[in-house]
């Protein structure tokens, strides 16, 4: 934000609210979307690892990382292109909504119900007994399919509805120098849907309001939850649609945005579409797109190693299905409110520190918090007894939440700093280069890093037996990571400063030209 704009909007605002009158028409608008896009996410995301851990181990997640999500990632990334080839970006946007919420509506009413009927229990025994302990989680993985497809469409909402559909539809919309102030509001809200979120779940669907409201479809707590949640998703997914409709229609009428509604048959006229095979080429060719795929991977990479591990522990802790969620949900609410915090300074950081510095925060944050985790995991006969003798808990117990403020911190400046700054990024590519490039790399790369990580976890739970064991290894990957992940932003930081300094010369000069006409006219009128 340039030193003009602070002294218009004031001190406090430009932390807070740095948004002119005139943007709120078109503002509001994403942000309504923003917030509920985000809220779902925060529900379904702690909802699948519940279904998931508690009932399979963590040892399946990265079996589903890699042979489910993976697949799952490319399959639909090649659904939205082809969507998006045959429709108007618009009327892709709510296929693929209604697919997502129509999904969830299904698995927590008919799939979860009826998951003793559905799943093969016989062949789970039957393939547990024939391969070694170590295939334990591809067994559960086949066998638990249900569950397995709800943890893969959960996460692809954040992968394709969020990071794709809704931030390449943001960058579209949304000019460098606008987004250096809508993309840290956008990043409050982000994190204030996620405290809604974690405490809607605990005490509203756990609650007597589930309870009241599905009492007939089930007498299990946890699964009327989860049927409240589900439901809860499938109206904010249908309130997702209604203003994205209003915003189309009466907003984003505008000839600058045609792109946004034109079909096939239109974009023949003016471009051709690359296809998701040209744009990984493309991607290959572009070192500017190269270095962008390298932050999503290593963050997907880093998180998806650290967090498998955490997650084991906690599950040993909380074994029952509504506890695990509970706590998850609380550790959601605490990631909101730490990355609140930081994404209310984030316009003043970036106009302050500039890009590339902000971008740093994210890996450096990490590494931080990663190494002393993963120093208590690997230290723990040592540091159990003194932790224990100070504290009074036990060492599984501080094990976990040293886990939790790891992953609190790192998902805080992923979601304030970390996709604020690489969204940005996106900015100065032309139209057909955003959307396919942001379909090749928040589609599909960010699954290879967590399919990365999902490799790595099953080859050292062959080698050694459990994630505990492995956890020094993975701690050294981890640190490998982290310095490639460094290294390419300030590679991309040389060239986005290149971008961001064309911008505000043009912008200032544009400035200065319509003053000196107000000048002339002021002269004329005098005349």
């Amino acid at each position: 934000m340039s030193h003009t704009e602070v002294q218009a909007f004031g001190k406090l605002r430009s932390f807070i609210w740095p948004i002119h009158r005139y943007e709120l028409r078109k503002f509001l608008p994403m942000l309504f979307i923003m917030f509920l896009v985000c809220f779902n996410y925060s529900i379904v995301r702690n909802m699948k690892d519940t279904v998931v851990v508690t009932t399979s181990g963590a040892e399946v997640i990265p079996f589903i990382k890699l042979w489910a999500m993976l697949p799952g990632a490319i399959l639909l990334t090649l659904f939205y292109t082809y969507l998006s080839r045959r429709y108007s970006q618009e009327r892709a946007f709510y296929v693929m909504v209604t697919m997502f919420i129509s999904f969830y509506s299904l698995f927590a009413f008919v799939l979860y119900p009826y998951r003793d009927v559905l799943h093969p229990h016989q062949l789970t025994e039957s393939l547990s007994t024939l391969l070694p302990e170590g295939f334990n989680g591809l067994v559960a993985m086949l066998c638990n399919w249900s569950f397995t497809v709800f943890y893969v469409m959960s996460e692809l909402w954040g992968s394709l509805v969020l990071s794709v559909i809704f931030w390449g539809f943001a960058n579209e919309v949304t000019k460098l120098h606008e987004a250096r102030r809508f993309y840290s509001v956008f990043s409050i809200f982000s994190n204030i849907a996620a405290i809604a979120a974690g405490q809607s779940a605990n005490y509203l669907a756990y609650g007597d309001g589930a309870g009241f409201i599905f009492r007939f479809a089930s007498d299990d707590s946890f699964e009327q939850g989860l049927m409240f949640l589900m439901f809860l998703v499938t109206i904010c997914g249908i309130g997702i649609m209604v203003i994205f409709r209003w915003m189309n229609k009466n907003v984003l009428n505008d000839p600058s945005f045609d792109d946004l509604h034109k079909t096939k048959s239109d974009m023949k006229k003016n471009k051709k579409r690359l296809s998701l095979k040209e744009s990984f080429a493309f991607l290959s060719n572009s070192k500017y797109l190269i270095c962008i795929a390298v932050l999503v991977i290593a963050y997907n990479l880093t998180i998806n190693l650290a967090e498998v591990v955490w997650k084991d522990q906690l599950r040993t802790l909380k074994p029952e299905p509504e506890e695990f969620n509970r706590f998850l949900n609380n550790v959601t609410s605490a990631i909101g409110c730490v990355s609140t915090l930081t994404a209310v300074f984030m316009v003043r950081i970036i106009s302050k520190f500039g890009w590339t510095r902000t971008a740093m925060i994210t890996p450096i944050i990490m590494l931080i918090t990663c190494m002393g985790f993963f120093a208590f995991m690997i230290f723990q006969g040592t540091l159990g007894p003194i932790a224990f003798a100070l504290t009074g808990l036990t060492p599984l117990t501080i094990a976990v939440f040293f886990g939790a403020t790891q992953n609190c911190f790192s998902k805080a400046m992923k979601y304030s700093v970390f996709d604020a700054t690489k969204e940005m990024a996106f900015i100065p590519l032309d139209h057909e280069t955003k959307l396919n490039g942001k379909a090749a790399i928040d589609g599909v790369g960010s699954r290879f890093g967590k399919s990365g990580g999902s490799l790595v976890h099953q080859g050292l739970i062959l080698v050694f037996g459990s994630l505990t064991s492995s956890a020094s290894y993975v701690a050294v990957i981890i640190l490998a990571v982290i310095t490639g992940w460094i290294t390419a932003v300030r590679s991309l930081g040389v060239r986005f400063a290149d971008v961001a300094r064309s911008e505000d010369k043009a912008l200032a000069e544009g400035e200065m030209g319509d003053s000196l006409e107000e000048e002339e006219a002021v002269q004329v009128a005098s005349a």
